[in-house]
């Protein structure tokens, strides 16, 4: 089944359109990333994706169901979500567990439903995938930043989703947390059983080595898209953010550069 179809897709504020149109077709054992300048249509596109903006224009199309013809209740339920607006809504002295558990009733906290044995086996065993099982029983709010993105790695694959959308989840991380986390993820990643991935980055050293297609957005609108070893390179990377870019590929991580001018300013500034 099509994890995420994206059809004509335009999202439009007044007279100014800040997406679109986008056209997106997600399948199974797809891992798709998003790259684009900060104003590029990245954090709308996640939005209608996680089923939180409904577009201006176009088709959203979930796991074979169309955005207006279900509870879009139950079909934002089948989506795993991190970002860092669910950081910001989570109470500080939430323990770690109930943050992944009380995902199985998308809530925030645990005081509205029961759970058992097996809920908290369940919620444990995805902790200790992302390395973070030993920090069960602590307050979310004294993690640092790298411990808590992984929860919510743990978070976005603990209710069975049909599809995983990561919005920045490396943002504000030391490198190595950042290397932690993706390591964690490359490896979730690699496993053909587990859900698909729309990963949304700034950088090309943040895709993890399983990523099999890329989306370029400049401006809205796309610059590429399609099999990550087809559309990302040197070219379409200066496309998108404008400037002259030099792209490598070693041991299956992305590095990029630009060149830079003698008196030390990037091109076109």
């Amino acid at each position: 089944m099509t994890a995420l179809d994206l059809r004509d897709v335009s999202v439009r504020y007044d007279d100014r359109v800040v997406l679109g149109p986008v056209d997106l077709r997600i399948e199974p054992c797809q891992r798709w990333v998003v790259l684009g300048p900060n104003g590029s249509g990245k954090t709308t596109l996640v939005r209608v994706a996680a089923l939180l903006q409904f577009p201006t224009t176009g088709v959203v199309e979930v796991l074979g169901t169309r955005w207006g013809s279900t509870d879009i209740r139950a079909l934002r339920g089948r989506i795993g979500l991190t970002s860092s607006a669910l950081i910001d809504e989570l109470r500080p002295a939430i323990p770690v567990l109930d943050v992944v558990m009380s995902v199985a009733n998308a809530a925030l906290e645990t005081w509205w439903h029961t759970y058992g044995d097996d809920d908290r086996a369940a919620a444990l065993a995805q902790l200790e995938r992302f390395g973070v099982g030993h920090l069960a029983d602590h307050a979310f709010g004294t993690l640092a930043s790298g411990e808590r993105q992984r929860v919510l790695l743990a978070r976005a694959y603990a209710n069975d989703p049909g599809l995983v959308v990561l919005d920045e989840p490396t943002a504000g991380l030391d490198l190595g947390g950042r290397e932690e986390l993706l390591l964690r993820l490359d490896r979730v990643a690699a496993d053909p059983s587990t859900p698909p991935v729309l990963l949304i980055t700034h950088h090309v050293e943040e895709i993890p080595p399983s990523f099999t297609h890329a989306l370029l957005l400049r401006r809205g609108s796309v610059v590429a898209a399609g099999a990550i070893e087809e559309v990302l390179d040197g070219s379409t990377l200066s496309a998108c953010f404008g400037l002259d870019v030099t792209l490598a590929r070693e041991g299956g991580r992305w590095w990029a550069r630009s060149a830079l001018r003698e008196d030390g300013l990037e091109p076109g500034t």
